[in-house]
């Protein structure tokens, strides 16, 4: 059964159903608390943003993000899907960020991918889903099912700020890949999102400053964060 994290509440849950059974992960609460949940807008329009902002710095994602929703409101799949790509460019979009959108635009149209379900299925299952299409990397579908979709299991193994976060949090010489942090993730299934939750949170007391994307989503806030793979 899939466990979603539509909630505090469900987050708080996971939480301490991951230390109970993962004693390593006590000292880490301790420090930490309890996280906040991270949620942005699902469908089309959330994974668009996130999109708009790969590779790029906060200022000028926000800024592509604010000119988009300013000239497509609303957001859908269906205006994107019949929108002009000159237009879309003169916005801020690259050539490569246009084309997974109208890609992933006419999909939806064609009711040949339902985002939705995506909530339901196993981890890896809609990980793999999302990854197959062109443009979206392992971040990206990762990010999308925790944020978007509440996914409990979904397990954002490139996101750096994890990556370095286990690294120190766990002893470990050297910071783990994304190859690496996977099979360290298997104790914490199925609440593997929970985990990145509390690990985004050790970073920021680490580091102080944030390792994941802002909270909401809306034009004046980023897309996404800069340094991060697709």
């Amino acid at each position: 059964m899939t466990i979603h994290l539509n909630s505090q509440s469900d987050l708080e849950d996971a939480v301490l159903a991951l230390v109970r059974q993962d004693v390593r992960l006590k000292p880490i609460f301790e420090l930490t608390g309890m996280p906040a949940l991270r949620q942005r807008e699902p469908g089309f329009a959330g994974l668009a943003a996130i999109v708009c902002g790969q590779q790029l710095s906060t200022a000028s994602a926000a800024a592509i993000w604010a000119r988009l929703a300013a000239a497509f409101d609303p957001f859908d799949h269906d205006v994107i899907r019949k929108a002009r790509a000159d237009r879309l460019g003169r916005l801020g979009l690259s050539a490569a960020k246009i084309k997974t959108l109208k890609y992933i635009a006419r999909e939806l149209a064609a009711e040949r991918l339902n985002l939705e379900v995506l909530a339901e299925e196993d981890a890896d299952a809609a990980h793999h889903t999302l990854t197959a299409l062109p443009g979206i990397g392992p971040w990206t579908a990762d990010v999308y099912l925790l944020f978007c979709l509440g996914h409990g299991d979904a397990w954002p193994a490139g996101d750096l700020a994890v990556q370095e976060a286990i690294k120190i949090g766990l002893g470990l010489k050297t910071r783990p890949t994304a190859q690496q942090l996977t099979p360290l993730a298997e104790p914490w299934r199925p609440l593997r999102g929970a985990a990145a939750h509390l690990w985004w949170s050790y970073y920021r007391v680490l580091k102080k400053r944030e390792g994941v994307l802002p909270d909401k989503l809306s034009p004046a806030t980023s897309p996404g964060p800069r340094a991060r793979k697709p």
